[in-house]
């Protein structure tokens, strides 16, 4: 498939203003963190672990590590378009906020929620309505609205988890649009991942760069990819395009820029790597 980039800047107008207008081709707006909205002009409006709360900053106040966000929420929950489909890819509170969740699901009443079903205990802790809840695990696919689809992968929180058997961390290739976005939650390599990818074919890849390390993974904080891992994965899959994420928000989990730019001069030719911007939108149109 031939799709077609574009990035638009916005800003400094509010994000709820342009997500107002209709959208054209298929539109990525990055929230923060781990947090994109996915819409497209054929219908049909995705949101992927938005964090817009300040959760954190009071649960880990006087900790280790201060989880001050350093970038605002560029939206409210009620800011927010309709949506089709909420999509958590674990239950860690950066991807699956539990103050903005009730509020977004209120204020899109007909959205079905996915999280993993390793993590259907924390959403009766959050109060989440049980009713629109699907209970996702690595091989599903799941129908979310007209033309859009979720096939369900699993990810590596630095190591593949299980509960039950099933999956703890979850990824996402999501089809909307004609165009197919992978979304890996958070995640690092992990054996016959790139040809399950393959065989999923995405358009681009939206991969969390803020890479690891035994420091933080003994104070309680798993990592990601390391930059040139993320721009490995996409060349042995075949993903043309990636946007590294995941990074700017906590001073102490964010993209070491020497190892970022030493990955982009190292990737193969026919790979575009970009960081994801604030008060941007990515435009993909299929030719």
């Amino acid at each position: 498939m031939n799709v077609a980039w574009t990035c638009e800047r916005y800003a400094p107008e509010p994000l709820s203003t342009r997500l107002a207008r209709p959208p054209a081709g298929v539109e990525l707006f990055w929230l923060g963190q781990a947090g994109f909205v996915l819409r497209s002009e054929g219908g049909g409006c995705v949101l992927v672990d938005a964090y817009l709360s300040d959760h954190l900053r009071a649960k880990y106040a006087g900790a280790l590590f201060e989880h001050i966000r350093l970038q605002d929420a560029p939206v409210t929950p009620g800011g927010l378009p309709p949506l089709d489909a909420v999509l958590c890819s674990h239950e860690h509170s950066d991807h699956m906020d539990p103050v903005a969740l009730p509020l977004i699901c209120a204020a899109s009443p007909a959205a079905r929620l996915v999280v993993p079903a390793a993590s259907i205990g924390r959403c009766a802790e959050i109060g989440l309505p049980s009713g629109r809840i699907f209970a996702a695990d690595a091989g599903d696919v799941l129908d979310l609205a007209p033309g859009v689809r979720a096939f369900v992968v699993p990810a590596a929180h630095e190591e593949l988890e299980y509960d039950g058997g099933r999956c703890r961390w979850l990824g996402y290739v999501i089809e909307i649009g004609g165009i197919r976005v992978y979304h890996s939650g958070d995640c690092t390599p992990y054996p016959g991942q790139a040809a399950r990818l393959a065989e999923l074919s995405p358009d681009i890849a939206l991969l969390p760069v803020n890479g690891r390390d035994a420091y933080r993974r003994e104070h309680g904080v798993p990592g990601n990819f390391h930059p040139a891992e993320a721009v490995c994965l996409c060349r042995d899959a075949g993903i043309p395009i990636m946007i590294g994420h995941h990074y700017g928000m906590f001073a102490f989990n964010t993209l070491d820029l020497a190892a970022y730019e030493q990955a982009v001069r190292e990737a193969p030719a026919g790979l575009s790597v970009s960081l994801a911007q604030p008060g941007t939108c990515l435009r993909g149109d299929v030719r």
